[in-house]
């Protein structure tokens, strides 16, 4: 049985990773989405949805669905999200919006569902992980809240009862419940919130012309995209190893003027957000494992002026572990050799620490 028809949807996608959007690209387009634009950063995302918006139809969206990385510069995921939900430039507030990150802490994750998120996709991604998503956006669109303090996706996914005072959902009395302009036009003037059950455009475009919802993404587009992923394993390597000298030229600057080392660091931070994220994707969870413990140590002290030479000790030998894993191509959890890199690393950390 057919499944969704994806060539009808445009997705722009915002990656300033060239490894990493490229990785996307291959995916989306493997899984036959019609049009995927891309931007390096929130900004050059901002300037190309008001030049699609001045080319397009009134009330047409520049594009069906946004994917955005979350950590970028100058111009960020979160902002670009709240660009998009809030702006009066902004040509459509109610576009579908994924987020990206490897950073998936419970602080930040509520943080952008409070900006108003669609779908939220931890790194690393996998080809199913990232279909899942879109078939969340396609299938189950939440309807939209306007209040006084939010605009975006209903922020809970079911209704039922909680305890104490629920503070996203208002007084019944003073919900207005919009479907089309005419209902918006006739909604109570005292009314304290919003919410739009608007027409599932996505849903629409992908049933046209023969698609259809029983079928999901037809597993044939999932294992061509698989084979795009492990096409680019051996770019990820080379990706991986630009990294590791990133982060050689970084220490050796820290090490030589520690006054200004925190610079280092921040550049550093950034590395190890980047490393943490897709490594399990190609076969070394290795380099996730290190990736995150080296972006815990460079954010934890990188808004001080003076770098410890313990805390340069413990990046070191972070870089070179993951210099080793690649080196040795330690895939999976690498067995002894693994276990033996994890436990030296473990031992750099308690040493740190002053265990």
């Amino acid at each position: 049985m057919a499944g969704y028809r994806l060539d009808r949807l445009s997705i722009l996608l915002v990656e300033d990773s060239d490894f990493i959007r490229n990785l996307l690209f291959s995916v989306l387009r493997a899984l036959e989405v019609g049009q995927v634009y891309t931007a390096k950063d929130g900004g050059e995302a901002i300037e190309f949805l008001k030049a699609r918006a001045r080319l397009g139809m009134p009330g047409q969206a520049p594009v069906d669905l946004i994917i955005s990385d979350l950590i970028m510069s100058p111009i960020d995921g979160a902002m670009l999200l709240r660009w998009v939900r809030r702006h009066a430039e902004s040509p459509d507030r109610f576009i579908p919006f994924i987020m990206i990150s490897g950073a998936v802490d419970r602080d930040r994750v509520e943080a952008i569902r409070d900006l108003g998120v669609s779908e939220f996709l931890a790194k690393p991604f996998s080809v199913n992980s990232v279909a899942s998503h879109l078939q969340a956006a396609i299938e189950n669109p939440r309807p939209f809240i306007y209040t006084q303090d939010y605009f975006g996706p209903d922020r809970r996914r079911v209704d039922q009862p909680i305890s104490g005072d629920d503070r996203r959902s208002p007084d019944k009395s003073k919900l207005a419940v919009v479907y089309t302009a005419r209902s918006l036009r006739s909604a109570p003037q005292d009314a304290r919130a919003w919410m739009f059950r608007l027409p599932n455009r996505l849903k629409d475009k992908v049933l046209a012309l023969g698609g259809s919802t029983a079928g999901g993404i037809e597993p044939e587009l999932l294992k061509a995209a698989e084979v795009q992923v492990q096409r680019m394993a051996d770019d990820y390597a080379d990706w991986v190893r630009n990294y590791v000298a990133e982060l050689q030229a970084s220490h050796a600057s820290a090490l030589k003027d520690r006054k200004k080392a925190w610079m280092a660091l921040r550049d550093m931070n950034l590395v190890a957000h980047e490393l943490r994220g897709q490594g399990a994707t190609f076969g070394y969870p290795l380099i996730t494992t290190f990736g995150r413990s080296l972006h815990e140590y460079t954010t934890m002290e990188r808004d001080t002026n003076v770098v410890t030479r313990e805390l340069l000790e413990l990046i070191k030998a972070h870089i070179d572990g993951i210099r080793a894993v690649m080196a040795d191509k330690v895939k999976g959890d690498g067995g002894a050799v693994g276990q033996e890199l994890v436990r030296m690393l473990g031992l750099a950390v308690k040493k740190y620490k002053g265990g």
